[in-house]
Order: C-alpha cells, then sequence, then structure tokens
C-alpha cells in the first residue's frame, strides 16, 4: 500500500472534532509513509487534511474538476493537482491513483464518492480496501441503514462485511492493509 484516498467534507462540520480527526488521520499517514489524494479543495476537512499531510512533509495529490477550480476552491500548494472535467473524471482518476479508501465525515458528495467505490468492490470492478473513519459516531445512522438492508435482504452479508469501519484511525488502517496482504 502506496497511497490512500481519503473522501471527506468540504465543510468542516459543526464541532471541531472533525478537524481534529483528519489531522490526526494526516499523520498517522504521514507515519506510514502513504501518499494522499484528494478531492484537491482548499476547503473543509479537504484543506485541513491537505495542510497537515504537507506541514507533515508527507505527499498530496489532488484531483479537482476545472469548475471547481475555477471556482477558487483548488488548493495551491500541493505537490501535484491533476484538473480533469469532470466529477466522473476526479472519480475515476482519484480510485486509479489510490491503493485504499477512507471515508472521514462529508456531505453528499463524500458519500456519492464512498458508496461508488462501495458498488464497485461489491461488483469486484476493484479489490483495494474501503474503510470509514467513523468521528464521534457520524456515520453511526449510515452504518444502521445497511445493517437494516442486510436484514431486508437487500445487501448481502459478505458484501456488507467489505466495508471497514473504525472509530480509531490506527485500527482502521491496520484493518485496511490486512485486507490488502490477506
Amino acid at each position: 500500500m502506496n497511497s490512500i484516498c481519503v473522501y471527506c467534507g468540504s465543510a468542516s462540520g459543526n464541532s471541531p472534532v472533525y478537524g481534529e480527526a483528519a489531522r490526526d488521520l494526516a499523520k498517522l499517514l504521514v507515519e506510514n509513509n502513504l501518499n494522499v489524494v484528494y478531492g484537491g479543495g482548499d476547503v473543509g476537512l479537504m484543506k485541513i487534511l491537505a495542510d497537515e499531510v504537507l506541514r507533515l512533509g508527507g505527499h498530496v495529490t489532488g484531483v479537482i474538476p476545472q469548475a471547481l477550480f475555477d471556482r477558487e476552491i483548488g488548493h495551491a500548494q500541493l505537490q501535484q493537482l491533476h484538473i480533469v472535467a469532470d466529477m466522473h473524471q476526479r472519480k475515476a482518476m482519484m480510485a486509479a491513483l489510490a491503493d485504499g479508501f477512507i471515508a472521514l465525515p462529508g456531505g453528499i458528495g463524500t458519500l456519492e464518492e464512498l458508496f461508488e467505490m462501495f458498488t464497485w468492490l461489491q461488483l469486484d470492478f476493484h479489490q483495494k480496501p474501503l474503510g470509514i473513519l467513523n468521528v464521534a459516531g457520524f456515520y453511526d445512522p449510515l452504518l444502521a441503514f445497511l445493517s437494516h438492508a442486510v436484514a431486508t435482504g437487500f445487501l448481502k452479508p459478505e458484501h456488507h462485511a467489505l466495508l471497514i469501519t473504525e472509530n480509531d484511525p490506527t485500527d482502521l488502517l491496520r484493518k485496511l492493509k490486512s485486507a490488502i496482504t490477506g
């Protein structure tokens, strides 16, 4: 594992715990010599994550659609910033550049990215580990829904098990690495 794609909010949330979690994850990824791939933004949790990785001497690659870059929310300090035509290209490039995926708290965009990778994993379009860092119970309602989907027969238990969820970033990273090595 050389790189992790982190999906996270373009907002910071209404509690400092979310920003702290982004900084803690950044530190852990740098300590493990993992390059960070993310949405290229200079706002919200995306900015906090990227700034901390850069401050600690890590490598960050951003991927941002031209329309968002034009709104001046592209991060100008990254080692690499790929400007692509649209969100479809963004997600495909982020997936290609990463060896695994982590979702921090975020909104609809974060959920959409998470679920696309979850769908691709379920369909065996990739075999890269996918995890949720469940900061302060942020994802508890979503995890309850996924359990409901299993209970009602719309999600197979073995597919549900593909999504690694942890409250602690160290435990999450350990499980992601274990999923790669088998």
